[in-house]
C-alpha cells in the first residue's frame, strides 16, 4: 500500500522534472513513510514517483519503485495489493519471466509483457490502482480496481497529463491551478458526487473498474476510457434458480477464499470490529484461519444511543481477540476535524470520518500497519436502510399490501436516528434518475434533497453558475442504462448507491484516505471481485427475507456470530451529530468560527455568508424538528469542509508547500 505520481509529456523531448517527481511524493509521505523512488528517463516524456508503506517484501532496496524492467522497455508504480501474487509470480517464472523483488507489486510487468493489459486486468485479485508505460507503444495507462478502494486522480495541462494518488499530488505540479468550480462545490454541499468528479475544476478521477489508456499524436495526448468490469446482476429473464442452501453455502465459500487471501502480509494483520455483522463475520473468520489471538480494533461513541462496544466486546471475547477499544468525544472529534478534511480532500457529513482517522492512529501507534474491514457488505447483500424501503416500495409485487406497509413503518421507526442522513426525510424525485432507473433510489434522496439548502448557500456567482443544473441528470447520464435495464429494483437500488456513494463516501472518506493518513492499510474481504461476482446472483428475495436484510449473509456467517447479533436488525454505523450534545455543538461552532466567519466565507467567494448563519440559528433552536437537525448538521459540517478545502487547497502555496516537504523530509534530487 503506498502513494502513486507521474507526468506524462505530449512530447518525448519534454524533461521531466526530477524534484517536481519527489514532490509529489513528498506530500503524500503519510501514504508511504518508508521509502520513495522516482523514474524519468531522459527523451522519453514521462516520469514516474512512488512513496512506499512496506507490508510485502520489507527488503526496501528491492521493493523501491518505480520499476523500470526488462532493458526499459515497461515502467510501472503501483499502489494496493494484488492477492494471489504467489502463484501469478511463480507461474511466471515458469514461462522465463525473471523477478528481481519478493514485491506483489513486480508481477503487474511480467503480466502485461506475457498477456497484454486486457487480459492481465482478469487475472488481478485485489484493491489496486497503478499506472504503467509501455516504450514499445509509447503509450500510458491508468488503472483502477474495481470497486475504486484504491483511488486515483488526472488532469491535463497545456502539455503534459499529470496523476496520482491524491488531488494535492496532482495540486503539487507547478502547472497545476487549484480552484473549486460550481458544480463540485454544490456536490460538496449535498455529499453525493457524480461518479468521476472531484470538487476541483479539470481534476478527475479514475472511475472503477476503468482504465485510461493514453498516447501520443503530434505534440497532442489522445486519452480513452475502457469499462474493464461493472457489477453486474442478471436480468430478470436471466437468473437461474437454485436452494437457499446453495446461496448460503456460496457466500461462505467465497468469503472464507476472501478472508484468507486478505490475510496473507509481512506483518501483522488486524481487524476493525464495530458491533455489525460485517466486520465481526471478517474477524470470525480470520479468528478461524489465524494460529494466534488476532488484535481487534473497536470504536466507542460516548452517546449510548450510537455506540456498539457491548456486541463487539462480546464477539472479541468469542474469539479470544486482543481487544482494543477507542473511546471519542466531542474534543478528539471536532479537535481533529480540519486535518481530517486535509485528508479526504472532499466535506463530509458526519465526523465518522474523523473517528476513523483517529481509529487508524491508534492502529499504527500499537505497531499495526494492516486490518481488515466489513464494508463492501452492505452493498453486496442489501444492508441500508434505503435498501429495504425501495424493496417494500417497488420490489414486493404480490405481497400483501398491508405486509408492506407494516415492514416500512417499522424500518422507519427503527432508523428515527439516521432520519435525515441514511433514510429520506422527505420524498425527493428525479425525473432524470426516474426515466434510467424506473424510480429515484432512496439512497440518494436524503442527499439531492438538501439541494435547495445547498443553492441558498452557494455564494451568488456559483449560484448564478449552476442555475440550470440538476443533480440527478448529471448522476443520471453517468449509470450505464446497460446495467440498469431489465433488472429487479433491488439490483438496481444497490448499482447506483455502488457507483456514487461507495466509492465517493464509504471508500473515500471512510476508507483509505482516513487510513493512509496514518500509514495503515485497511483490506475489505467483501469487495473480492470473486464474492462479488457471486453476490449478485442472489435472488432479491434471498438478500431480504421478509424484513430481514442480508439474510443469505446471516445464514452463511451464523456459526461464527454471537445470537444477539444474528437476531439484531442493520444498524447504521455513524458518529452522533452536533445537535446531540452541547460539547459537539460548542465545538463545532469554534470550528465554524475559526474556518468560516463572516468575514472568510465573503472573502472566499463560495459560500452565502448571510444564509449560513441563518442554518446555523435554526439549529441552535429548540423548535427545529431532529429530522430537521440532522440534515442541518450534515450541511454544516460540509460548509465547514468547504471553507477548510480553500484553505488548505486554495489560500495555500502546494507546490511550495509539497517542495518543503520534500526538503524537511530530506527527499532530494
Amino acid at each position: 500500500m503506498c502513494g502513486i505520481a507521474g507526468i506524462f509529456s505530449a512530447t518525448k523531448q519534454h524533461a521531466i522534472d526530477s524534484q517536481t517527481l519527489v514532490n509529489m511524493a513528498a506530500i503524500m509521505h503519510h501514504r508511504g513513510p518508508d521509502s520513495y523512488g522516482y523514474c524519468n528517463p531522459a527523451e522519453m516524456g514521462v516520469g514516474m514517483s512512488h512513496a512506499r508503506l512496506s507490508i510485502i517484501d520489507l527488503d526496501q532496496n528491492r521493493g523501491r519503485q518505480p520499476f523500470w524492467l526488462h532493458g526499459g522497455q515497461t515502467m510501472c508504480v503501483h499502489n494496493g495489493e494484488f492477492y494471489d501474487y504467489q502463484r501469478l509470480r511463480t507461474d511466471l517464472l515458469a514461462r522465463g519471466k525473471p523477478f528481481t523483488s519478493k514485491s506483489d507489486s513486480e508481477v503487474l510487468p511480467a503480466l502485461y509483457e506475457c498477456f497484454g493489459m486486457e487480459e492481465t486486468l482478469t487475472k488481478l485479485r485485489g484493491e489496486f490502482a497503478f499506472a504503467l508505460y509501455d516504450e514499445h507503444k509509447d503509450c500510458l495507462y491508468l488503472v483502477r480496481d474495481r470497486f475504486g478502494v484504491k483511488p486515483l486522480y488526472w488532469t491535463e495541462t497545456n502539455d503534459s497529463l499529470v496523476f496520482g494518488s491524491e488531488v494535492k499530488v496532482i495540486l503539487a505540479h507547478p502547472d497545476v491551478k487549484a480552484e473549486l468550480d460550481s458544480e463540485g462545490l454544490f456536490h460538496q454541499l449535498i455529499q453525493v458526487m457524480v461518479p468521476g468528479t472531484t470538487a476541483f475544476k479539470g481534476i478527475h478521477q479514475v472511475e472503477p473498474g476503468h482504465m485510461l489508456k493514453i498516447t501520443r499524436n503530434d505534440g497532442k495526448l489522445n486519452i480513452e476510457t475502457k469499462k474493464y468490469w461493472d457489477m453486474t446482476f442478471p436480468t430478470v429473464g436471466e437468473r437461474e434458480e437454485h436452494t437457499e442452501d446453495f446461496y448460503v453455502q456460496g457466500v461462505r465459500r467465497e468469503l472464507v477464499n476472501a478472508v484468507q487471501l486478505r490475510l496473507n502480509a509481512d506483518v501483522p494483520v488486524g481487524c476493525y470490529l464495530s458491533g455489525g455483522i460485517d466486520s465481526c463475520s471478517i474477524l470470525g473468520l480470520a479468528s478461524g484461519y489465524s494460529q494466534y489471538p488476532l488484535k481487534a480494533f473497536t470504536i466507542s461513541f460516548d452517546n449510548v444511543e450510537y455506540d456498539e462496544t457491548e456486541i463487539a466486546t462480546e464477539m472479541a471475547e468469542t474469539v479470544q481477540a486482543d481487544h482494543e477499544i477507542l473511546t471519542l468525544n466531542a474534543e478528539l472529534l471536532y479537535n481533529n476535524f480540519a486535518r481530517t478534511i486535509w485528508h479526504t480532500e472532499r466535506t463530509i457529513y458526519n465526523t465518522l470520518a474523523v473517528a476513523k482517522l483517529m481509529m487508524s492512529q491508534q492502529v499504527r501507534h500499537v505497531n499495526y500497519k494492516v486490518v481488515l474491514t466489513g464494508e463492501g457488505s452492505d452493498e453486496l447483500f442489501a444492508g441500508y436502510p434505503a435498501f429495504r424501503k425501495d424493496m417494500f416500495l417497488h420490489g414486493m409485487e404480490g405481497l400483501n399490501a398491508d405486509q408492506a406497509t407494516e415492514w416500512k413503518d417499522s424500518l422507519e421507526t427503527s432508523n428515527e436516528l439516521f432520519k435525515g442522513a441514511m433514510l429520506p426525510k422527505d420524498e425527493y424525485v428525479s425525473n432524470d434518475l426516474n426515466n434510467v432507473i424506473g424510480f429515484t433510489p432512496s439512497c440518494l434522496q436524503p442527499w439531492l434533497g438538501c439541494s435547495e439548502h445547498a443553492r441558498q448557500l452557494l455564494h451568488a456567482k456559483h449560484r448564478e453558475n449552476i442555475k440550470d443544473y440538476e443533480p440527478g441528470a448529471a448522476i443520471a447520464e453517468k449509470l450505464d442504462p446497460s446495467q440498469l435495464t431489465d433488472r429487479h429494483p433491488l439490483d438496481k437500488a444497490q448499482y447506483v448507491w455502488i457507483k456514487t456513494m461507495l466509492e465517493g463516501q464509504i471508500l473515500t472518506w471512510g476508507g483509505d484516505r482516513v487510513d493512509m493518513a496514518n500509514s495503515m492499510e485497511a483490506r475489505p474481504p467483501f469487495l473480492d471481485h470473486k464474492l462479488a461476482e457471486f453476490a449478485v446472483t442472489i435472488p432479491p428475495e434471498m438478500r431480504i427475507k421478509g424484513s430481514k436484510e442480508k439474510y443469505v449473509l446471516r445464514e452463511a456467517m451464523k456459526g461464527v456470530l454471537p445470537q444477539t447479533l444474528y437476531e439484531r436488525e442493520k444498524f447504521a454505523f455513524m458518529a452522533p451529530p452536533a445537535h446531540t450534545d452541547a460539547a459537539k455543538w460548542e465545538k463545532l461552532k469554534r470550528l465554524l468560527n475559526e474556518f468560516a466567519s463572516r468575514e472568510k466565507v465573503e472573502k472566499a467567494g463560495l459560500l452565502d455568508a448571510d444564509y449560513l448563519e441563518s442554518l446555523i440559528v435554526k439549529q441552535a433552536s429548540s423548535d427545529t424538528p431532529i429530522s430537521d437537525k440532522v440534515q442541518i448538521d450534515a450541511i454544516l459540517n460540509h460548509a465547514l469542509g468547504v471553507m477548510l478545502l480553500h484553505h488548505y487547497f486554495v489560500d495555500r502555496d502546494v507546490p511550495k508547500y509539497a517542495y518543503d516537504q520534500a526538503q524537511s523530509l530530506g527527499w532530494v534530487v
